[in-house]
């Protein structure tokens, strides 16, 4: 539902809005719009005149419109100058005259397992009614509609939930947002469009099997994608996924299609369409796959004649250094991902980065947001330096950045140029990736990986990477070790999932095993392949790696600061999480709790329990709402030039409650 008008929009000649009528199934069908597959109605129920407006959805598409221009007969630029405060007025005043909300009519099976249809009540994600208003707004509209239909009100935010448990389920029915949506039969993950020959695999050894043979022009189907899919038209999985997996992160970054749909098995046996030619469509409020009666004649993809070009790697010796002592500069010899947890620990360490900038942006019809930002840091009026200062202090005391270690390229260059078999190997490998020889390219892989696990790391490489920890070996405990390349994270090329961590880590040995795994993920068949494809060139690649003391997590999981499956919301930050590591929720091993946090107004609302049957305590939802806003934050100083690119977050709370972020990075859109 659409918090506020953002610009003007003319209205049709044509205009059905009826006032103070009883809603009838007949009257709601004229009346209604299609979101997401469900037809729905906006209301408006003025409580001075205790009458209630039902909108014509294709005439009125802003509730604030009609309250100002057709209601209280203000002009649209008099309501462009006070928009703010005229939706605190109708969203967020406890005595306010008008309730906005929406009607939208659903079909579920009953207990008996017969189809019922059933009405739905909400407002606004951000607004903030009690619970006598919602029971006001609730009987209101019961008392109006047509009795044969069931009324449940739906809770728009997590602070209605609050308001909503002292409340009779019998006074006030009600659904919850994820019990309404959980079990969806089509939701769309990424949007695009793709044409290419459906592949539906029912199970993983169906997938292996067939896996060698997918091409460029292939749309995949399976339940659940792995992560090693190759590069393919489109993804389609027949059981929920979270946006955040690292599927979804690769259909966002390549640009295609990712839905899930549900009743895939049933269109394919209806409709013969596995093997077929389809045409396949994701939209914000559509997922279509339609067939074609022939063979299109297809165009190889852009990304065939993509060339991503890596800036030259600084390869001269470089000392281990701590994450704190390295910024983002850095990352030509120490890879992004440690480069970019040595500028968090600056920015936490030195609170100088203006972290307001995305705020400052202009959202027409408003100036900027720093009214938005100073409520919810809970400031009256600062000076943008106040507010400054103040983002700056609220990010430092959310989150920590992880301690640890980087190794340098260098480190890496050494222990392959101390090797006659590594560089024969290498220079096999780079000769079919000259030829193209891509028959012999997995076998070269796979043996110039065994060579890299297996091959004495150098005593003097080994002596840096053991003094890099002032502890002795013993008394390190468990460590992490994760990739950190230079051929990640880049604009057309993300390379989430792709490259090796290693989470259990102890002693010297293991260590340095770890090191050799990550370092040989870099030329694993699939990484080299995915490089290949767009032209990073082996030579130009080099993966540092960043050690990590362990930390035990009670809950971890991941935060992109936009909302995935709808680009244009400038307000929504999207979280996933789940007990114990982030890793659970990037590699699809559990499926997520899945949250929305509004970064502008204020305010939250549960998206799936996934695998869980009880969501999470009030006051660990108010810590994520902390921790989301910290996000946004953020993203002003990494996103640098595109201050609305958003960031991918890994992060996780410690035992002891605190909130540390292990990885930082751009959200590949």
């Amino acid at each position: 539902m659409t918090a506020a008008r953002l610009t003007a929009a003319a209205e049709p000649a044509t205009d059905r809005t009826v006032v103070g009528e009883n809603l009838s199934l007949p009257l709601f069908r004229t009346l209604s719009g299609v979101l997401a597959g469900h037809p729905y109605l906006k209301v408006v129920v003025d409580r001075a005149e205790n009458t209630w407006h039902l909108l014509d959805t294709g005439a009125h598409p802003f509730h604030v419109d009609y309250v100002a221009t057709r209601v209280l007969g203000m002009d649209l630029t008099a309501l462009d100058a006070e928009l703010d405060t005229f939706n605190a007025s109708v969203y967020m005043d406890p005595e306010r005259r008008f309730l906005l909300g929406v009607l939208s009519l659903h079909t579920g099976e009953d207990t008996d397992g017969r189809e019922r249809t059933f009405l739905v009540l909400e407002t606004t994600e951000a607004d903030t009614m009690h619970g006598e208003l919602l029971t006001y707004f609730y009987e209101f509209v019961r008392a109006r509609v047509d009795g044969s239909l069931p009324l449940l009100l739906k809770p728009a935010n997590h602070g209605q939930e609050e308001e909503l448990s002292t409340i009779s389920e019998l006074r006030v029915p009600r659904i919850l947002s994820h019990e309404l949506f959980g079990s969806r039969t089509r939701t769309p993950l990424n949007p695009g469009e793709a044409t290419g020959r459906l592949r539906y695999f029912r199970t993983h050894e169906e997938y292996a099997a067939e896996e060698a043979g997918l091409g460029w022009a292939d749309i995949v189907a399976m339940p659940c994608l792995p992560d090693d899919v190759p590069r393919v038209a489109g993804f389609l999985n027949t059981a929920p996924i979270t946006p955040l997996s690292h599927t979804n992160v690769l259909a966002s970054g390549w640009g295609i299609p990712n839905a899930i749909v549900r009743d895939l098995e049933q269109l394919v046996e209806k409709d013969g369409l596995d093997g077929a030619w389809v045409r396949y469509l994701v939209g914000e409020d559509r997922i279509s796959l339609e067939r074609l009666d022939h063979e299109p004649d297809l165009r190889a993809p852009a990304w065939h004649q993509q060339r991503i070009r890596l800036e030259p790697p600084l390869l001269e010796d470089a000392p281990v250094l701590s994450l704190h002592r390295l910024r983002g500069a850095d990352r030509d010899r120490y890879g992004t991902k440690a480069a970019n947890l040595g500028e968090l620990h600056h920015v936490l360490d030195s609170r100088t980065a203006d972290l307001t900038v995305f705020y400052g942006r202009p959202r027409p019809p408003r100036d900027d947001l720093y009214g938005h930002l100073a409520a919810r840091l809970g400031l009256t009026s600062p000076s943008v330096g106040e507010l400054r200062a103040k983002a700056a202090e609220f990010v430092a005391a959310a989150v920590g950045a992880p301690e640890g270690v980087a190794l340098p390229f260098a480190l890496q260059q050494r222990f392959l140029a101390s090797s006659p078999a590594l560089q024969q190997g290498i220079g096999k490998l780079k000769m079919a990736l000259e030829l193209d020889a891509t028959d012999v390219l997995d076998s070269l892989c796979l043996q110039l990986q065994h060579l890299i696990r297996h091959t004495p790391v150098p005593d003097s490489v080994t002596r840096q990477i053991d003094q890099a920890f002032p502890a002795s070996a013993p008394a390190r405990g468990r460590l992490v070790v994760r990739s950190s390349s230079n051929a990640e994270d880049l604009p057309g090329f993300s390379a989430a999932g792709v490259y090796d961590s290693v989470t259990t880590v102890h002693g010297t040995g293991e260590l340095l095993d770890a090191v050799r795994q990550v370092w040989a993920s870099l030329v694993s068949p699939r990484s080299v392949r995915l490089r290949h494809q767009v032209g990073i060139s082996l030579d130009d690649t080099y993966m540092g790696v960043i050690i990590q003391e362990y930390v035990p997590a009670s809950l971890g999981g991941v935060l992109v600061t936009c909302d995935p499956t709808r680009r244009e919301d400038f307000r929504n930050v999207y979280l996933n999480c789940s007990p114990g590591s982030p890793e659970q929720v990037v590699d699809g091993s559990v499926l997520p709790q899945q949250y929305l946090y509004n970064t502008v107004e204020g305010g939250g609302r549960t998206v799936a329990l996934g695998s869980w049957g009880d969501g999470l305590s009030a006051a660990t939802r108010s810590r994520l709402a902390d921790l989301s806003l910290t996000g946004r934050l953020l993203q002003s100083h990494f996103s640098a030039a595109d201050v609305d690119r958003p960031l991918d977050i890994e992060w996780l709370m410690t035992e002891r409650g605190d909130f540390r972020l292990v990885q930082i990075r751009p959200y590949a859109l």
